[in-house]
């Protein structure tokens, strides 16, 4: 047998150890993962930008929608009494949760017929559906007490507001002050306020009254009625 040589040994070696080349098969494997991966990006891209664009217009919309809203609630009342007619401005953008149950209370009818069931000169007219004696003596010694008191005080005559105090059965009662109050808001969370009929709000302080500051002659709420403009 013919011996081989060396030099011929070492080249048979480099050639086993070459590395082969990468097939084509192998490359075009590549090229798809690639190509997946950059339709997956592209397409999670594509969802979010869209997304935060119909975020945007939604929330566009709900606040066309909120504004749209707002501009429904009337701006103003116009209460009708056995002694004329009383406009008042709500203040809706100031107690606007007050103003929606007051147009609630108004759509109902409840005011109908409401009897002003105490008058207290220089102080408060209030309309209301309930007797309440425990109320009664707070605001009949509240009434004499601020009618000693100097004109120059923190609240101005002429202003709506309806108590605080829920009174069970009662609904929603009302307040027009004929005078400034120095701690009103601590009684009265206060809506609106008196653009015309001033002199109906006075005639009405005038009536004569008991004891216990309810008019001798009935005098009523005959409707309310809701408007956007005077």
């Amino acid at each position: 047998m013919a011996r081989i040589k060396p030099q011929a040994l070492l080249l048979q070696s480099k050639k086993k150890k070459a590395p082969s080349g990468v097939s084509v098969p192998t490359i075009i494997v590549y090229i798809l993962i690639v190509a997946v991966m950059v339709f997956s990006l592209f397409s999670t891209y594509k969802y979010w930008a869209r997304r935060s664009i119909v975020q945007t217009q939604d929330g566009i919309s709900n606040r066309k929608f909120i504004e749209r809203k707002k501009s429904d609630i009337p701006n103003y009342a116009l209460i009708s009494t056995s002694k004329g007619r009383i406009t008042v401005e709500l203040y809706k953008d100031g107690s606007p949760d007050i103003v929606n149950e007051f147009i609630d209370f108004s759509q109902k009818g409840h005011f109908k017929g409401m009897q002003f069931t105490r008058v207290i000169k220089n102080f408060v007219i209030q309309g209301s559906k309930i007797e309440n004696p425990e109320a009664t003596e707070d605001w009949t010694s509240r009434g004499k007490h601020y009618s000693q008191l100097d004109t120059s005080l923190k609240h101005e005559a002429f202003m709506l507001g309806t108590s605080k105090a829920k009174h069970e059965g009662g609904g929603f009662d009302l307040f027009i002050t004929t005078a400034p109050i120095p701690d009103l808001n601590d009684k009265i969370n206060v809506f609106g306020r008196v653009i015309k009929g001033e002199d109906v709000v006075q005639e009405i302080e005038e009536v004569d009254t008991d004891d216990h500051y309810r008019p001798k002659t009935p005098v009523q709420i005959n409707e309310v009625t809701l408007k956007h403009k005077t």
